[in-house]
């Protein structure tokens, strides 16, 4: 099988890899080069390899290396771990036909202990960037991923075509290019995933960054780091977040978020908490106050609000 996703990965490496971070180029036949990057013939000497071996790996001729030529073409081109990850799941066997795999479930043990993280966001994501589950400081923070219809419960999906997405984060592109990254390296283990592709040719044809990010083959592991966000409510927040794989539930990762003790996030963070409480109280206190469904004269009536909580939420706001 011609194994296209490994040429077209091999082919954005060399381009991207400059003769002088390889040491091949000359001080006075630098201005003689006709291409950005490496030649073929180059990286055929610094791998060992044939030139014409090489040129059917990008040509999709050969799609399976060996460890040891995926090694070298990663050392060649200085990969990071994520990417040479990437160059090992591209260069293993290809399946000859699409899967559909099969849906996702949090356990309910999971489900309890993010509830009960009322100080922090949590959100657990599966296969595709999928939301499998969030807490409800989460979902205050980000969107509440329970009003939107199940296939559309996807956070690369989210970031890209949701436009208050782009408002909640400041440096959104640096955030959405990211999330690519993370969808392409997905796809290098899952090519033969057919939700995958749905959702990449949606977000192809909708979206001309994530278009653009895409074509770049560049991958992304989120491991930890930081969310500079602004939320409409409370203002900035700068968060730090963790991404904890979960053993025993395959392809599922926590994001747990933080922020630093003491400083304006945290105050900004226990502010959206308690308005997220004051509101999670309201809707039990509606729910509770409907007549039964059915009963003799039954008919919603109004239940009223609570004018301490507004004040006290009001008053932090101010």
């Amino acid at each position: 099988m011609v194994n296209v996703a490994l040429g077209e990965f091999l082919r954005t490496c060399r381009a991207s890899t400059t003769p002088e971070a390889a040491g091949v180029a000359r001080p006075d036949a630098a201005a003689g080069r006709r291409v950005r990057g490496l030649r073929r013939e180059e990286v055929a000497q610094l791998a060992g390899v044939s030139v014409d071996y090489y040129t059917r790996l990008e040509q999709g001729r050969h799609s399976t290396p060996s460890a040891a030529v995926v090694d070298a073409l990663a050392r060649v081109f200085q990969l990071e771990p994520a990417g040479r990850a990437h160059l090992a799941d591209l260069a293993r066997p290809a399946r000859r036909r699409a899967t559909q795999q099969p849906p996702q479930r949090v356990r309910p043990a999971m489900q309890q202990m993010i509830a009960s993280m009322t100080e922090h966001p949590a959100l657990i994501l599966g296969r595709r960037t999928d939301v499998l589950a969030a807490n409800p400081l989460a979902c205050a923070l980000l969107t509440d991923w329970t009003r939107l219809p199940a296939r559309e419960r996807n956070y690369t999906r989210w970031i890209f075509l949701d436009p208050d997405a782009r408002a909640a984060f400041l440096d959104w592109p640096a955030v959405a290019a990211d999330v690519a990254g993370t969808l392409r390296l997905y796809a290098g283990r899952n090519a033969d995933d057919t939700r995958l592709s749905e959702l990449v040719g949606e977000l192809t044809i909708k979206s001309p960054e994530f278009r653009t990010w895409w074509n770049s083959h560049k991958v992304h592991e989120r491991t930890h780091g930081t969310k500079r966000m602004a939320h409409p409510a409370v203002g900035p927040i700068t968060l730090r977040y963790e991404a904890l794989a979960l053993p025993g539930d395959e392809d599922q990762t926590l994001f747990l978020y933080t922020a630093d003790p003491g400083s304006p996030s945290q105050d900004n963070l226990r502010l959206l908490g308690l308005w997220t409480n004051t509101d999670r109280r309201r809707t039990t206190d509606v729910a509770r106050a409907r007549p039964t469904a059915g009963a003799a004269g039954s008919g919603d009536r109004p239940v009223p609000s609570h004018p301490d909580h507004d004040h006290e939420i009001r008053r932090h706001i101010r």
